[in-house]
């Protein structure tokens, strides 16, 4: 873990959607598992393609790093290309986006990472942060779902992988929301449960890089990457006035 020297006053908030606002495992497991079979009818050739983006089909468990947890339909694509030849990874690219677009492939239910979600991000809202959200997931699905949760309006920002020319680990989304808001990357507080937020944090230059184990990522793994890494965003409240 590393710790700033000093803090910049912390301005705005900008979160990561899955495995952050909401638990990875219970949110998507099932949709992966939807979407495995959609790609992969044979049991065998699904299970490889499991292994290969990241997701344990016995335990329902998915691998922090791996592409299904960070990476954007590029890195699943690369991942998977190598198992649909017949597709190749443009016509693999195509299909991902048609199953990803399709009800289908939505959360049966979008489990939140906060004992009270909608308290937390009003409360964070009523202290004059502004809020938004990066994520590599498409920003129109990223929408629903922060609709969905009933909390889409205390966003100011938001920006999917198709949003920006280079999605996180790159430092796009959070340039953007700083473009957007006028709000200096160095008063911007990252929120995420994986090392390709915190990466994207610091070559923004935010100010402050905290780290949140509601995604498949260990405190292991984040802190040497995290100004701070919290079990869930309901200790940011916490940490926040503490700085």
């Amino acid at each position: 873990m590393t710790t700033p020297a000093a803090v910049p006053p912390i301005q705005a908030v900008l979160f990561d959607k899955d495995g952050t606002l909401f638990d990875f495992a219970a949110t998507w497991r099932h949709p992966v598992e939807r979407m495995l079979i959609a790609l992969a009818p044979d049991p065998a050739d699904r299970a490889e393609m499991a292994a290969r983006g990241g997701y344990d089909q016995a335990t329902g468990r998915f691998t922090g790093g791996s592409a299904l947890v960070e990476g954007d339909v590029a890195a699943i694509v690369e991942a998977w290309a190598p198992l649909r030849p017949d597709l190749g990874a443009d016509g693999l690219r195509r299909r991902l986006t048609e199953i990803w677009s399709s009800p289908d492939s939505q959360p049966d239910a979008l489990v939140p990472a906060s004992r009270d979600l909608q308290h937390l991000l009003t409360g964070l809202l009523g202290d004059g942060l502004t809020l938004g959200v990066a994520t590599n997931d498409f920003e129109a699905a990223a929408d629903e779902h922060l609709r969905a949760a009933g909390v889409r309006e205390v966003f100011s920002f938001i920006a999917g992988y198709d949003s920006v020319p280079a999605p996180k680990p790159a430092p796009d989304m959070v340039l953007a929301f700083a473009a957007a808001t006028g709000i200096a990357p160095a008063e911007i507080a990252m929120i995420g449960d994986s090392t390709h937020d915190m990466a994207c944090a610091r070559a923004a230059g935010c100010g402050l890089r905290v780290g949140v184990l509601t995604g498949p990522a260990s405190h292991a793994d984040l802190a040497p990457h995290a100004d701070h890494v919290i079990d869930s965003i309901d200790a940011l409240p916490a940490l926040l006035a503490g700085l």
